[in-house]
């Protein structure tokens, strides 16, 4: 029998996770900390694991078949890990291991009880921590009893809670194997865990500290209530001491029996002040030498310490990197940089909130959006941010910010005002003041624009020409000498962005929309006025473009043949299909006319790495069959003329009420000139995403063909391997021909860690998550509060839709979803209301839904958790409420 089948755990560390798990390998990690103390033991390796699976065809059977089977099939997925659990533990310790087992017992000496504990391969990662899902036991008394346990444990592997976390998180079952951890047990007067950053806020210099008397396992399996310290800057800020009977245990049963007096000692705290902080200064060693937060498991013997787990806090929002990205900067790698800011504090305001897209992105997705934004922008969890502390610091700046995003999401004012509320927290205001993030700096407003179609056609145009520009010079351009070309196109991406014309022409829009809110409510008692008198405004392309789905069904409609093609669609090729059926020629005209209009634009469409409808036609053909099947032919020319009628009939009568009062004229005048500048300027309040996607999906086949190149020079194994790359480091695999393969796994890796964080609205520097929260008593009892963004009250059925490729609607129907972009707009046509928990008044949902006249109501926290498919609610758009009916 080999020495690494067993291993003392002092001899571990981080390196040799592959042959102890995750689990023993921190433990080793622990005891190498100065001022750490962990109760002695030793590791019962992998290579022992994989020996029994190597001697048991019923294993590695039942493994296999778990493996195919379909992950939603519960009662499977429950059967077949039954069976593999069963035959694990039928199998009998081999003879060597277990001489090598009592052998390491008998070296400890004499003791009462063990702890076996299962060590996992794929535990206590930084991306998944699998907390829970596999099995320990305590106080296990002798070697017979200890190999059974061991036995259990790696029999835990494949409990239905840890098959279904594997699943979860994209792990193959083969690829994870169990060690096992035999330590001394210690009987101590008080347990419990310590959290070195707040689970719940998210916040890094605050500890948590859950304490309860002897083993604590009642506590950790929740059946009591914990004593809770939170600990700030060396001192306990906060206690809550709990004041309920102790859970008794069975000792035949490998468990802990609390007393009569540890349930008298319930009547003081577990711990002083004095150890809680103690505690604190422990774990922040152990933070220190892993480099994150810790979830530490602990216990207190003779007023000392004992460790006996860490593992990263999993949970936890990273800090954004404070480091400025221009186009002529180096883009940090996601992930890299400290995890407070070098800088003092810092507040940090979400991009994807206001941009309507919170899933994370890719490094090449990131680093294109900074290198093409107009502010620095600093990446966290796959997600960007921008820094506002500057101007949140500033009075003479604070204002207008605060303004700003609380039209835009209110949930974000509340959250920097209570940034605000904490004295010391900011710095002192900088000079000068910066400009405001994504906007002009400060100073005297420009004049607004009159109301001038020429001005937005002029615009349009000039974006056309700079589009065909590098269309055509790109053609020419590869290697290292593309990435040059590329850096110069992102400047003129900015400078297209930053266009004073430009951005005198989308304010001119917003502004006008606020105005005539804001004056209309207070003139008339009209709320959102302004959600009527924008239906059908002229040149929205995103508008335009939901529309124009409805004609390409009304040409597939009358050709039975086609529709019956398309129900059984299954990949991308189906165009070329079309060809050989009775109207499939035309009907693949109307789709590739579409495409060559709108096949730059996909969900999510900010991370170039996303799959373009041009890439991915097939995400189309569901929208198309449900406008055959819902819509008669010209539904799309009737509802253009519909809202348009709708506006102009609401401007008479507000103008003719105004008239009617004091001063009227005057006010009808100035409301006249307002609904004339909002009618000019708010459809081109989409049409700068629209040309920023039309340039990036440019920049993307240029760099596809690139990452094409480098696949067949063996460079990459396939071309989306580049999406996990930043510009620069692809620049860098172009010019070398040489890529780090371990980079591009650890940040697929990254990423599916990433999709399951929930991006807040706003960030600190000590990684404070804030989502704000709405200060209202105008919301009924039961009802879910949110922004209204288009006036109106619809009742329906709920379709709460999480892709847009899975929607499945009827006439009628309410879409409930976590956010909308531009490519959401087919859908919009075909609903009769719109709930999403991210969005503010002019976002691009917002301006849609209030384009097509649909009451819409954004920024409902978890309405996707709160709304049940199917489910029947009433939208409150004017008021900005959801009522749930059954």
């Amino acid at each position: 029998m080999s020495e690494r089948y067993v291993l003392d755990l002092q001899d571990l560390d981080a390196a040799q996770v592959a042959l102890v798990g995750g689990k023993a390998a921190h433990l080793g990690g622990l005891s190498r900390i100065e001022g750490v103390r962990v109760p002695e033991g030793f590791c019962v390796t992998t290579d022992a694991f994989r020996r029994i699976l190597r001697e048991t065809p019923a294993v590695e059977d039942g493994i296999d078949r778990l493996e195919r089977v379909d992950p939603d099939d519960g009662e499977a997925v429950r059967t077949l890990g039954e069976e593999v659990r069963r035959a694990i533990a039928g199998v009998p310790v081999p003879d060597a291991l277990a001489a090598r087992i009592t052998e390491e017992l008998d070296r400890f000496g004499e003791q009462a009880g063990w702890a076996v504990r299962s060590s996992a391969t794929a535990e206590d990662m930084p991306s998944a921590s699998f907390a829970g899902q596999h099995d320990t036991y305590l106080n296990v008394v002798g070697a017979a009893a200890v190999m059974r346990h061991v036995s259990r444990c790696w029999a835990s592997l494949f409990t239905e809670r840890a098959v279904a976390y594997r699943r979860s998180h994209g792990i193959d079952h083969r690829t994870v194997h169990m060690a096992v951890v035999v330590q001394r047990m210690v009987f101590p007067q008080a347990a419990g865990v310590l959290f070195t950053a707040d689970p719940v806020t998210g916040d890094r210099k605050t500890a948590v500290v859950e304490a309860g008397f002897g083993l604590g396992e009642a506590l950790v399996s929740g059946l009591v209530n914990p004593d809770v310290f939170t600990v700030r800057h060396g001192a306990v800020v906060a206690r809550t001491i709990a004041a309920e009977e102790p859970a008794v245990r069975d000792p035949a049963a490998g468990g802990a029996r609390e007393t009569a007096a540890d349930a008298r000692r319930r009547e003081r705290p577990t711990l002083t002040d004095a150890q809680a902080v103690r505690l604190v200064r422990i774990g922040r060693r152990i933070e220190e030498r892993f480099g994150r937060p810790q979830d530490i498991e602990w216990c207190l013997a003779d007023d000392g310490f004992h460790i006996v787990q860490s593992r990263p806090i999993t949970t936890l929002f990273p800090v954004p990197v404070p480091v400025p990205v221009t186009a002529d900067a180096p883009v940090l790698a996601p992930g890299s940089g400290p995890e407070t800011g070098a800088h003092g504090n810092r507040v940090y305001v979400s991009v994807g909130h206001q941009q309507m897209m919170t899933d994370p992105m890719k490094a090449l997705g990131l680093s294109v959006w900074q290198l093409t934004a107009m502010a620095p922008m600093h990446e966290a969890g796959g997600r960007l941010f921008v820094d506002v502390t500057g101007r949140l610091a500033s009075p003479a700046t604070r204002a207008g910010l605060l303004d700003v995003v609380g039209r835009g999401d209110p949930l974000v004012r509340d959250a920097l005002e209570t940034v605000l509320d904490r004295e010391g927290f900011l710095p002192p205001p900088p000079e000068p003041p910066g400009a405001a993030p994504g906007g002009p700096a400060p100073g005297r407003a420009p004049a607004p624009l009159d109301a001038d179609p020429a001005v937005v056609a002029e615009l349009i145009e000039r974006s056309r020409q700079s589009l065909a520009t590098l269309e055509r010079e790109i053609r020419t351009k590869t290697g290292p000498e593309l990435f040059d070309f590329l850096l110069e196109a992102f400047r003129e991406h900015k400078r297209f962005l930053r266009d004073p014309q430009s951005l005198r022409a989308v304010m001119a829009g917003m502004e006008a929309t606020w105005w005539l809110n804001d004056n209309l409510r207070a003139w008339l008692g009209e709320k959102n006025a302004a959600d009527t008198l924008t239906l059908s405004a002229p040149g929205n392309v995103t508008s335009e473009m939901g529309l124009a789905l409805l004609d390409v069904a009304d040409v597939i409609r009358p050709w039975p043949e086609v529709v019956a093609f398309l129900r059984g669609v299954e990949d991308d090729g189906f165009l070329d299909g079309l060809a050989e059926l009775a109207g499939g020629p035309e009907a693949r005209d109307a789709i590739e006319a579409y495409l060559g209009r709108y096949g730059m634009r996909c969900a999510g469409e900010i991370d170039i790495t996303r799959p373009r409808w041009r890439e991915r036609p097939a995400a189309l053909v569901p929208l198309i069959l449900d406008h055959v099947g819902n819509f008669e032919p010209g539904a799309a020319a009737r509802r253009f003329e519909q809202g348009l009628r709708k506006a102009r009939e609401k401007e008479r009568e507000v103008l003719s009420r105004l008239r009617a009062l004091p001063d009227g004229d005057r006010k009808a005048d100035e409301t006249r000139r307002m609904i004339d500048r909002v009618r000019a300027f708010i459809g081109y309040r989409e049409y700068p995403k629209y040309a920023i996607v039309s340039r990036s999906y440019v920049y993307k086949q240029a760099l596809l063909e690139e990452a094409g190149r480098l696949v067949r020079a063996g460079v990459l194994a396939q071309r989306e391997d580049a999406f996990h790359l930043t510009f620069q480091e692809l620049h860098e695999a172009v010019r070398t021909r040489r890529v780090d393969e371990r980079l591009i796994r650890r940040r697929e890796e990254e990423f599916r860690s990433y999709r399951a964080l929930t991006p807040p609205r706003v960030l600190t520097s000590d990684g404070e998550a804030l989502n704000g929260s709405y200060r209202r008593d105008d919301v009924p009892p039961g009802a879910l509060a949110g922004l209204p963004v288009s006036a109106g009250t619809v009742e329906g059925r709920a379709r709460v839709i999480l892709d847009m490729a899975d929607a499945d609607l009827e006439a009628g129907d309410i879409l409930v979803t976590v956010f909308t972009d531009p490519s959401w707009s087919p859908l919009f046509v075909g609903i009769t209301g719109l709930v999403t928990e991210v969005g503010g008044l002019m976002t691009h949902g917002a301006v849609i839904a209030r384009e097509y006249g649909l009451p819409a109501v954004v920024g409902v926290a978890a309405a996707t958790r709160l709304i049940r498919d199917g489910q029947r609610i009433r939208v409150h758009g004017t008021d900005g409420y959801i009522e749930l009916l059954d």
